[in-house]
């Protein structure tokens, strides 16, 4: 009996550190903006890709890896992934130009994309009574990431360079990779999946469309530039609905995102998402504000950096609880906490302690959502697809994070006055009260089903 529960906990502890790393490395852009501007000459537009590509890559490549992991290519496929985000770590610790930079960027973004193949492996190898606490730290895994992720990188960065803050995310893909390759259970044999390329490629090409619109707020300024990649995108989503409906073997399954509880889980962590991510952006922008301000705290990168430790320590204690409770009272508790976040920001940002408090708060609130995801959206939903609903739930969330930054920049833009380079402490405020109606939103989505959700650990885990 001991021999397997040992063999049970190698495996959770190896998942969650593989999904650990994925997340710091995908993080690793944040801190760098402008020290990428700066070292390899480029505008600070130009900079932000190397953060924005890798959410590009990583909801694009998404439903393609978790397709391919749905069956008896699974271990196979995280290997590939992971040896392809080695590769990209690679790219970015050479001294090469910036493009080079770019490509390895969007290569990292894949270890995003294997977090929902991770969970599959949780579902598909775990016992019932391990493997819900697991997926839920899996999901967890990117709020950790941060906190892990940005004091460490700003620091490198500060004594050693640019190239070596990158060869930080370079070791942990190394670390991962070997990791997965010595856990990994094997898979049942079986027939190979087929997949569905016309799908993948109209999906890809749609979410692209999708996240230039939103995290790429420039397009805008050019009406019908804007307009038409808004109408071509919306030609090529509904060109592709088309497409899954009629084959046989979809690339996703729209019949089984259409029912009720993976609709409505998929469109909660959407709105929600925008809300938290708001507040996130909001907060570690509010930190750095430049001393000469009448607010703020001018954190260098370092400072601001550890200011979001209690953001991933938070969020750790929130996925640790959530496997015990239920699912919708989880949301809604989650989602009062980032509301008291919000508001303890907006009563006292003159104080550093309470923004802190804040910052804590909506780590915590991000945990607890992010970790009882899974749950709500895979109600129904059978052992084989895993890997690819929850790959479509990541998309939703990136989608959501990106609307939440850009609205962010939108809203403090607009408090900005003209000729000042900051937007004044209200606008800070205002900006931060945006996000409550999205989180009422989301937590009224996620009950509007009457029907009591919860289910036994053992359906959950392999249905």
């Amino acid at each position: 009996m001991s021999a397997p529960v040992r063999r049970d906990g190698r495996l959770s502890a190896a998942l969650v550190c593989t999904a650990l790393a994925g997340a710091v490395i995908g993080s690793v852009g944040a801190p760098l903006i402008t020290p990428v501007a700066t070292g390899l000459h480029v505008s600070l537009d130009a900079a932000q890709w190397t953060l924005t590509v890798t959410l590009f890559s990583g909801a694009i490549a998404g439903p393609v890896l978790g397709r391919l992991g749905g069956g008896p290519y699974r271990r196979t496929t995280i290997l590939i992934t992971l040896a392809m985000v080695t590769t990209g770590g690679l790219l970015t610790v050479l001294p090469l130009p910036y493009v080079a930079l770019l490509i390895g960027r969007g290569l990292q973004g894949l270890g995003v994309a294997a977090g929902a193949l991770l969970m599959s492996v949780a579902r598909a190898h775990l016992p019932p009574e391990r493997s819900p606490s697991t997926i839920a730290a899996l999901s967890v895994a990117s709020t950790v990431g941060i906190g892990v992720g940005y004091p460490v990188v700003s620091l490198l960065d500060q004594l050693a360079g640019l190239r070596a803050a990158y060869g930080f995310g370079f070791l942990l893909s190394v670390v991962a990779f070997l990791i997965a390759w010595r856990m990994l259970p094997a898979e049942t044999p079986g027939r190979p999946p087929r997949i569905d390329v016309p799908g993948a490629l109209l999906l890809a090409l749609g979410t692209l469309g999708v996240l230039l619109l939103i995290a790429v707020p420039s397009l805008w300024s050019t009406v019908w530039l804007a307009g038409g990649l808004l109408a071509g995108t919306a030609a090529v989503l509904a060109a592709w609905a088309f497409v899954e409906l009629r084959t046989t073997e979809p690339l996703v399954d729209l019949r089984l995102l259409g029912r009720g509880p993976v609709f409505r889980a998929n469109l909660a962590i959407l709105v929600a998402g925008a809300g938290l991510y708001l507040l996130f952006s909001l907060f570690t922008r509010y930190v750095q504000t430049p001393a000469d301000a009448p607010y703020g705290f001018a954190l260098p990168g370092v400072a601001a950096g550890a200011a979001l430790i209690p953001f991933s320590l938070l969020g750790f204690v929130a996925g640790k609880a959530v496997p015990r409770m239920d699912e919708r009272w989880t949301y809604l508790v989650s989602t009062v906490i980032a509301v008291a976040g919000a508001l303890v920001f907006a009563v006292g940002s003159q104080s550093f302690v309470l923004v802190l408090l804040s910052i804590a708060l909506l780590g915590f609130a991000v945990g607890g959502i992010f970790a009882v995801m899974p749950r709500l959206v895979l109600v129904g939903v059978p052992q084989g697809e895993t890997a690819s609903v929850l790959s479509i739930n990541q998309i939703a969330r990136s989608i959501g994070m990106a609307v939440g930054s850009a609205l962010a920049g939108l809203l403090l833009a607009a408090a900005t006055p003209d000729g000042a380079l900051l937007p004044t402490r209200n606008g800070y405020l205002t900006t931060a009260l945006w996000a409550l109606p999205l989180l009422a939103v989301g937590a009224i989505i996620i009950f509007t089903d009457g029907r009591v959700p919860t289910r036994t650990r053992a359906s959950y885990s392999r249905r």
